[in-house]
């Protein structure tokens, strides 16, 4: 979704952001399948390139990443049929371990420890658990540790069917009282027209409410890793739009509109979520 026409549309700066100052003390950032594989196999640059970020965004911020690729991860080790649900459970535990130990090593580098923190939408509807887990999560951003989350695959099944930890990370926005999701996908915005139909399709660089009728689109996913698509993306902007936090939906195979929106407050690509005042 990198054609020329989005990218002529989003040469000029947005001034969205000039009076209105955005303290973002705590972020989620959601990486999908499709940017952390290429080619049946874990996106070493990509993932590299995610750290770096990651890093320089935690110097003014605290950060909880959300990571899928867990299952890509168990493929590059052994080879089953992504089709059937009980040989994607086993690949997403091969995989888990394999993807926190390339995570926690690139991290390193940065003097940066990591945790492993596996939960499920189950979690979050229990008071006392989605207390447990916020009680968790402050104490390791207390730390200067960057919590990783990801669908307890093993056992849940609903991520592994539709979702791609998109409503989950939503779930994690909210319970862990963050500012923002920032979800980076092969997904470079929400456009007014589906782009790969329509050439003139335009970005909407800022939404303020979603048609219902968006929400009940047929999921369609762009990398067979991958579960979700732009409709489980909307699915969670709405979520949190509906509780007053904000989204910013970008590439993640191209992180410049991320690192503009979130390191320098410049609004060049993407599509902003919120329910902030207009100018």
């Amino acid at each position: 979704m990198h054609s020329s026409i989005w990218f002529r549309l989003q040469e000029s700066k947005s001034n969205y952001f000039s009076s209105k100052e955005r303290d973002m003390k705590r972020v989620v950032v959601k990486v999908g399948s499709a940017v952390l594989t290429q080619d049946g196999a874990i996106a070493l640059e990509r993932m590299r390139a995610l750290v770096a970020f990651l890093v320089e965004l935690k110097k003014e911020n605290e950060v909880i990443l959300v990571s899928s690729g867990a299952v890509a991860a168990g493929y590059t080790e052994l080879k089953l049929d992504r089709s059937i649900l009980k040989n994607k459970q086993a690949l997403a535990s091969i995989g888990q371990p394999i993807l926190m130990k390339k995570y926690a090593k690139k991290f390193a580098e940065s003097g940066i420890i990591t945790a492993q923190v596996l939960v499920s939408a189950a979690n979050f509807n229990k008071v006392g658990e989605t207390q447990r887990i916020k009680n968790t999560i402050d104490t390791l951003l207390e730390n200067g540790v960057i919590p990783i989350f990801n669908e307890n695959d093993a056992t849940a099944t609903e991520e592994l069917v539709v979702g791609d930890n998109d409503q989950l990370s939503a779930y994690i926005t909210k319970h862990t009282n963050s500012d923002i999701l920032v979800i980076l996908s092969d997904i470079d915005a929400y456009y007014d027209s589906d782009p790969r139909a329509n050439p003139h399709a335009k970005v909407l660089k800022v939404v303020r409410e979603i048609a219902p009728s968006e929400l009940q689109k047929d999921v369609n996913p762009n990398n067979v890793f991958a579960t979700g698509g732009i409709v489980t993306k909307l699915k969670a902007a709405a979520y949190l739009l509906e509780h007053g936090i904000d989204m910013f939906l970008t590439s993640g195979l191209d992180l410049r509109n991320a690192k503009s929106f979130m390191l320098k407050n410049e609004h060049i690509g993407g599509t902003y979520f919120t329910k902030g005042l207009q100018e």
